[in-house]
Parts: C-alpha cells; structure tokens; sequence
C-alpha cells in the first residue's frame, strides 16, 4: 500500500513512476529492456550532473543574506544599494583558491569573499580575498600563476619548488605571501575572517563627482585562526570543516555578520599619491584614508540545494550598477572578462537566468536564444526598431564612469609613484602589524613549507625574497631551514668525501 503522506516520485516530465527499486525487465531472470524510459533517465542524468569546476576557487559554500546601510556615503556615491535606509538580499560563497572540490578546508591558501548584490537596480558583484592584496599585478600573469599553485604535469601532484620559483622570479607576490605565510593563511573558519575587494574601484555621486574606493569587510566575529598544526590535523579529521562551521551556525540561529567599511580617496589625489593606488599589490594605509563605515552584511539562510545556489552562483566584477565603476586597475580590467567568459564556459551561455543568478529587477534584452534559454523573448528582436522594444537611457545612468587616458599603445609596467617598491609594504607589514609571536609563526610556516620539496636554487632565492622583506626574518627563515636540513644529513662533508672516492 502507498504511503498517501509522502509525495510520489516522478519522471523529470512530472509523470508517476512505478518503482524506485526495479528496472523493467523481460520476466523475474530475463534482461533489462531499453524501454524502461525511467531507468534511462537516470542513468543519462546521473553521468551529466557534474559540471566543470570553477578553475580557481573551486572547494567552497556559501549562504544568502541581506545588507543594511548604517552610514550615509550618499556624498560619494549615487547607488541605490548605498543609500541611507537601503537593505539589499544578497548570497555569498567563501572559497579556497588552489584547491580543487574535494580538497580540505584547512589548507594555507587565500579565501575567496565573493558578494552578489541584488540591488533594485540590477545586480551589483564583487569578488575579493580575505587578504588585501594579490600576488601579482599584470593579468598577462594570472593563468602562469595559478598553474603555478595546482598540479605538475608529471606527476599530478601540488608542488612547493614550482610555487617558490614563481613567487621568487615575481617579487610583487612578496606583500600577498607574507599575508599567506602569516596568520590569515588559515582562517579558524569563515566567520572569523575579513574581506576585501582589493581592487580599486570608482564611486560617483548624483552631482558625477568621481572618487576612488577600496572595499574591506570587518567580522564582526573577530578574527582569529588556525595554527599550522591545527590546520593540519583538522584537514586529517574533517576536510569539510569551514562549509560544515558555516552551515551549521546559521542553522542554529547564530548568524554572522560583517561590518563593510570604504577607503575614499579623490579622484586628483591618485596621480601623485605615493604608491601606484591602481597596483593590486599595494594598500592604502589607513592614516591617508581612514576607514568610513557604510553598513553590515548578515548571513540568515542556508543553501537548499547546494548545486543550484552556491555552486551555480556566478560571480563577475563587470556587474556594476550606476555609481559604480572600475578603475585602472590591470587585474580588474581583466576580471570584467574573465569571470563572465568562464560562467559561460562551467554553466552555459544563459546562466544568468538561473533563479540565483537573476536579477530581482525586470530584465529588457536583445539576448535570445541559446543553450538553456527559459527567459521568454519577444519581438522584436533587435536595436534600433520602431516596434516598441526597450531603448537604452541615458539619463538614468549617467555617463560611464571614466578617466583620462594618454600616450602611446604599449607593454609596460605600471608608472612608479615615489614609494613604490616590492618590499616596502611586506616589511612594513612585519615590523609595524605583527607582534613577536605573529613573526615567529610567520617564520615557523615559512620554513615548513620551504622544507617540503623546494630545490637548492629555488631555495636561495627564496632566502634573498625574504631577506629582502625584512633581513631579520630573512635571517630566520634562513637558520630554521639549514638547520632542520643539519638534523636530517648531519655529516654531508664526509659523505661528500666519500661520493669522491
């Protein structure tokens, strides 16, 4: 007898399936019949439910909450979602970089913070770090670096020689290292890190003032970490321990919450201040721009269907709604198309009409057709018309937000400010942020991670990039590595004499 209480299962054309146990089969013994619709159904689904892992960023979760302004930045920017009163829904996914899905939690690698926003004026997305920097600032370099920090091609395995031969031939990685080698490289979970966009962005006002920004996300959890010994042991006991941390507190009510400040900077002060502001490297230290707080961004809602929500969330920096715009930042200019490009690539050409992925506004486009189009198109189809189709307005966005540009079409590096350097700021973020237990943990990962398989060669250029950071932790680094080396081969002068003979 059927059990009338539950609901009954179905084809994926809604008709009712007979058995969720037996194929159809040529009598009790005989063989499985090609007409079992319902079996072949499954089958076919189950072999395609897979589909391509983010290229970076690919272990991760997320959940859906709101933000509320707290602040009135209305002076610096005209966006709806940042105006007094304003509360927007939004959903965030937090990420590992290298890893892929199945990978621990716990390893020593930057967190993604990616936002989607969705604003009554479309939807607005950020993609950031819990780190304020990156690893380099010419996107030219992005692929070569993230093939650097995943497999050989050999041996299919993570190698720490091929990641200190990048990090040691680009001394721009030295700020983002020493943040990954420090205590923020393994974040006690999710709730307990910042995030930051990093990049700079443009702000404009209603009046079309222009300003520069950098976004940071303060927990309001504190932030706090793991050891590199806890990492590893939890990465032995729960693989899944910050998507499992995440989920389960928001199921028990305890939601977290994060505080987004701005850095504001004018828009004249960028061609003289004295770092590159546009360098994704470098951070604005907080006595030129002190922090302005704008509003808080809680997690309320877990993911009901993990695949449909969190892994088919698609987010792209080149979402920006009125009063929002890049800057001359290399690494963000590329993003604008990275992003979108590689959604199309994982999800397919319609993926932003996935309920996830679509806007809460009504959407008036001349895109039609494709894989996966659900979104129904009406005529006519094409710009410009006299058929009554949607016409673009110009007055309700503005001008584009811009800046000047001049000289010849050329490859180069950025233009140096006066203080511009690859170590100033990874100095300063030893001796003037970390206290003496910080550099000793700094110095502790450092050598751990030297230790495990990185060559002669790639070794001493890794002393001089920290020696070049500070030379006192250079120094260390140094010493805990020769001499855990003495500990391992403590007589390799007479050995050597005995390879000779």
């Amino acid at each position: 007898m059927a059990d009338t209480t539950r609901p009954f299962t179905t084809t994926d054309a809604g008709i009712p399936v007979e058995s969720d146990e037996h194929s159809l089969t040529a009598g009790p013994g005989g063989p499985v019949l090609l007409q079992d619709a319902y079996l072949i159904e499954q089958m076919a689904q189950f072999n395609r439910e897979r589909i391509p892992e983010r290229q970076p960023h690919a272990k991760g979760s997320g959940a859906f909450g709101r933000f509320e302004v707290t602040n009135d930045v209305s002076r610096y920017t005209r966006a709806a979602l940042f105006q007094p009163g304003a509360t927007t829904e939004l959903v965030a996914r937090f990420s590992t970089v290298a890893g892929e899905r199945g990978s621990p939690d716990t390893w020593r690698d930057p967190r993604g913070f990616a936002l989607k926003f969705y604003t009554s004026e479309g939807n607005y997305d950020m993609v950031g770090n819990n780190t304020p920097v990156f690893f380099i600032k010419d996107p030219m370099k992005f692929q070569h670096f993230i093939r650097s920090q995943k497999r050989r091609a050999d041996n299919n395995l993570r190698d720490h020689d091929m990641q200190w031969d990048f990090w040691t031939l680009s001394p721009e990685s030295a700020h983002q290292v020493t943040w990954l080698m420090g205590d923020r490289g393994v974040p006690r979970t999710w709730r307990h890190m910042n995030g930051y966009t990093s990049h700079t962005y443009m702000w404009v006002n209603a009046a079309g003032e222009r300003f520069w920004v950098k976004y940071t996300f303060k927990t309001d959890q504190g932030v706090e970490f793991l050891t590199q010994h806890e990492a590893d042991q939890m990465a032995a006991v729960d693989t899944d321990y910050h998507i499992r941390d995440l989920f389960e507190h928001i199921a028990a009510g305890d939601f977290p919450s994060w505080t987004l400040y701005v850095q504001v900077m004018p828009y004249e002060d960028a061609a003289g201040y004295r770092f590159n502001p546009f360098d994704l490297t470098k951070v604005w230290p907080h006595r030129d721009y002190p922090l302005i707080e704008v509003g808080r961004m809680t997690l309320d809602r877990n993911p009901t269907d993990n695949h449909a929500e969190i892994e088919q969330a698609a987010f792209q920096p080149n979402n920006l709604v009125p009063g929002i715009g890049p800057s001359p930042d290399r690494m963000l200019l590329a993003r604008l198309f990275s992003y979108a490009d590689a959604h199309r690539h994982r999800v397919g050409a319609n993926y932003q009409q996935l309920p996830v992925n679509a806007p809460i506004v009504p959407v008036h486009t001349y895109a039609k057709d494709g894989a996966m189009a659900y979104r129904k198109t009406t005529d006519p189809v094409y710009a410009p018309n006299s058929k009554g189709g949607p016409v673009a307005d110009a007055d309700r966005v503005g001008s584009p937000p811009s800046w000047s540009v001049d000289g010849r079409i050329t490859r180069s590096a950025y233009v140096s400010h006066a203080e511009d350097d690859d170590w100033g700021q990874p100095g300063t973020l030893v001796r003037d942020v970390m206290d003496d237990e910080a550099r000793t943990r700094l110095v502790d990962n450092v050598a751990g991670h030297l230790l495990n398989g990185v060559s002669e060669p790639v070794l001493k250029r890794a002393f001089e990039y920290w020696h070049n950071v500070d030379k006192n932790i250079g120094d260390r680094v140094e010493q805990a590595v020769r001499a855990k080396q003495h500990d391992k081969d403590p007589q390799p002068a007479r050995r050597g004499m005995r390879a000779k003979a």
